[in-house]
């Protein structure tokens, strides 16, 4: 293998989002990433205090969501939801742009809402990860194209104390023209644009449509240091098979090649 089981599943931050997980399941999902041994959960706000307790003896960081998953909170709402993650034991913070604010060209609302966030988690020792939704940004906005808003938001994020800059929620459903929904998640064209947006003292975090090992490889390729992934299980179970010989099947564990 090109790289080692420790180089890929610390990249990996265990996604435990889902509306409709249970206590008993976000419970059970922190104990699949301490067997895992991945970097990270990235668990609701209000579980962080037992998701602590749970992974207390092991290196697995604890990582909250601010204003998820679409952003619209005022920007207080998200320090103060920063500030109780952060007394609740969380060491990492996934908070998600105003993508409204952001759309409307009000440069200076988005990043006084990042840095307010940042400011907060920094106080406590804390790294922020900043999501853009890019499925929602396939037209750009505010007089720019797709990429150069995507390049403009990666500019604002790093300025405002950004610690990542993150491609998607996992939940940025976009509706379609036969009426369902659906969404890209981090793209190949997106990781590639947002890490050359930025300098070497902003990581890249990828997120949704990211479910086989190939995938995870892929990411890790293109230069993002973080992937959020619920298939967690299936991803690293496949690393240990092809260590050890075995040819089961993977999917094409490509991203969205696209651009927008």
């Amino acid at each position: 293998m090109k790289y080692s089981y420790n180089e890929l599943a610390k990249i990996i931050d265990h996604s435990l989002l889902h509306p409709t997980m249970t206590d008993q399941e976000l419970e059970d999902g922190c104990r699949l990433a301490a067997k895992y041994n991945v970097a990270s959960v990235c668990i609701k706000p209000y579980a962080v205090k037992r998701a602590v307790e749970l992974l207390k003896e092991t290196d697995v960081l604890v990582g909250a969501v601010i204003g998820f998953p679409h952003g619209n909170s005022t920007t207080e709402s998200k320090r103060y939801e920063t500030e109780l993650a952060c007394k609740d034991g969380a060491v990492e913070i996934d908070m998600v742009i105003n993508t409204g604010k952001a759309l409307s060209g009000e440069w200076d609302y988005v990043e006084q809402d990042v840095r307010a966030v940042c400011d907060e988690a920094h106080g406590h020792g804390a790294k922020v990860k900043v999501i853009f939704e890019n499925d929602y940004l396939t037209a750009g906005g505010a007089g720019l194209s797709s990429d150069d808003f995507k390049r403009k938001l990666c500019q604002i994020c790093e300025s405002a104390g950004a610690d990542w800059v993150k491609t998607s929620t996992g939940y940025g459903f976009v509706k379609q023209s036969d009426g369902k929904y659906s969404y890209q998640g981090a793209t190949e064209h997106d990781l590639k644009l947002m890490r050359e947006a930025c300098s070497s003292n902003v990581e890249v975090k990828a997120a949704g449509g990211v479910r086989d090992l190939d995938g995870l490889i892929r990411v890790r390729e293109l230069g993002a240091s973080r992937c959020g992934a619920s298939a967690t299980a299936a991803i690293l179970d496949e690393y240990h098979r092809r260590e050890a010989g075995e040819s089961a099947p993977s999917s094409s564990g490509m991203l969205g090649q696209g651009g927008y």
